[in-house]
This record gives C-alpha cells, structure tokens and sequence, in this order.
C-alpha cells in the first residue's frame, strides 16, 4: 500500500516542484488549495482537497486517510500580524494531525540565526517548535536562501545585481548557505519517506558559505556585469527595505520581512539531513545560480 502524503502549499514556489518528485517516488500526493475547483481547473491530473489552515473545520477532512503531512504554508506578508496566524495555523494543525492518525509531519522552515531572528525568521522557529510539540513526530527542515525561479529572496538579489550601481550597507557582510531548489526538493522527497518515532531538526545548508555581498558580486559577474559598489556604515536592512519596492519584482510585503531578517549569520546549527543522505551532493552555488539564470 502507497503512503498518502498530504500537500500543503502545492500550487507554491515549492510546492509545485516537489509534487512531481514525490509521485516519481511512489507517493500517493493529495494537494490542498484553498480553491481546489480552480486549482483543478489549472492542474487537472491532480487529487486536490480543501484545505484553509486559518480553518480549523477543513483540517479533518483534508487529513483523512493521510500518512504524511508536508507543511509548506506560511503567511508572511499578509498581514502585520501574520506571526500570530501563522502560529495559531500551526497549532491548528498540529492537533488535527493528530487526531486523524497521521504519522508524520514534514515542516519547511528557516535557519535560526546566530543573533535575534526577525519576525520573520521567529515566526518561521515558532511554527516549528509548536509542529514539534505534538503527539505526530514532526521533522523540521530548515533551510536559508532557496535559489531558483520564483524564489522571492532569490528575486531580489537577481534584480539588485542588475543595477549599475549599488550602495552596500555593512549587513551584507552576514553569512549563509543558500541551497538550490532542487535540493529542497530533493530533501522533502527523502524526509516524507522517513518513519522518525520522534520530532527532529535537520538543517539544509548549501555547501558554499557567502556573504550577501558575494552573492550579489557573483550573480552580477555570471551576467556580465560589474556594478559599481560603495559601502556605507549607517544603512539599516529595515532602512534599506524602503528603496527595494523601486528596484526588484519581488512583493515589496515579503520583501521588506526577508531583508529585516539580515542582520547575523545564517549558518547551519544543526545536522544537516545530507548526513542521512550519504549518497546526495548539494548543488554548488554556482551552478544553482546558472540553473536559477536559465529563467528570466
């Protein structure tokens, strides 16, 4: 019998690619949508259910039968408080997973940061710990940057390298290991198969270690150009989230939160899920970036 994997967040930037893969792995995968009848419409050889984490009353139906949740919904951007929905849509679904008899829950959430996490990065923590706080054995996956299309962070960096000059605050010296969108998916796919009889932690580092700076040096040099550069000392990462809805396409909302979020090194604190995955090699971040640059 095929184990039902549940997917939440599946017509995202995420969840649209992981969908393939875990059916190429022989997962049975329900996708949720707030509107399955469009999303039918637009995804026809799907199984598609409703499914509202802000509605308690359509967790039940959607998780019946279901072996596996994958947890790719978050709210950023919606809302000023969106870390409140976001915590009280995790609490929501933390029980009704576990009154449905689902085995496992697979979270996707983001990197604890070596000093205080923004908003944005505690909301993503909180979630987390309130997933792994219930009686289904949930794992977390926590990865930083994801690079490839459709990637908001990955958007802006994208459209600041195309400009011909560029003002350097000094946060784009903090560290992190962005990982590659077929990596994330290819951790998904692994950590849905797996049967932990408790709540894990696992960290999905890219295998390179670059400042924001050298990401935006890089991306500009695989495009053929050299911006020029000039640091300033004073200019905050919420200061400078003002001037980014005039020079990316990214949602200035989620923008704003993504950027706030830079202000100490993200670096893998735990184990990474590679190590249980010893025959997997992490895409490098130059050839991520040249996969991610095949897209407009």
């Amino acid at each position: 019998m095929s184990v039902r994997v549940l997917l939440t967040g599946a017509t995202g930037f995420v969840g649209s690619r992981v969908f393939p893969a875990l059916v190429e792995a022989g997962f049975d995968v329900v996708c949720t949508s707030r509107d399955p009848a469009r999303a039918r419409t637009r995804n026809p050889n799907r199984t598609w259910v409703r499914l509202n984490v802000e509605l308690p009353e359509t967790l039940a139906p959607a998780m019946e039968g279901v072996d596996v949740v994958i947890y790719l919904v978050h709210s950023i951007g919606t809302a000023a408080n969106y870390g409140q929905v976001e915590r009280a849509s995790a609490s929501s679904v933390r029980d009704a997973a576990a009154a449905a008899g689902v085995r496992h829950v697979v979270y996707l959430g983001g990197v604890e940061p070596e000093g205080v996490p923004s908003k944005h990065l505690k909301s993503r923590l909180d979630t987390g710990a309130l997933l792994r706080g219930g009686e289904v054995p949930t794992t977390e996956l926590r990865a930083g940057m994801i690079i490839g299309e459709g990637s908001e962070s990955w958007q802006i960096c994208s459209d600041l390298a195309r400009l011909p000059a560029m003002i350097l605050p000094q946060w784009l010296k903090t560290r992190s290991e962005p990982v590659a969108i077929d990596d994330v998916v290819a951790a998904l796919t692994f950590a849905a198969g797996m049967s932990p009889r408790s709540s894990t932690v696992y960290d999905l580092p890219g295998p390179d270690v670059v400042t924001a700076r050298a990401i935006l040096e890089r991306i500009a040099a695989a495009k053929g150009a050299r911006p020029l550069m000039i640091e300033v000392p004073l200019l905050t990462p919420r200061l400078s989230s003002y001037w980014l809805r005039f020079v990316t396409r990214a949602d200035y909302r989620i923008a704003r939160e993504l950027v706030a979020g830079l202000t100490s090194d993200l670096i893998a604190r735990h184990e990474t899920l590679w190590s249980r995955m010893p025959d997997f090699r992490p895409t490098s971040f130059d050839d991520a970036m040249s996969r991610a640059q095949q897209h407009p």
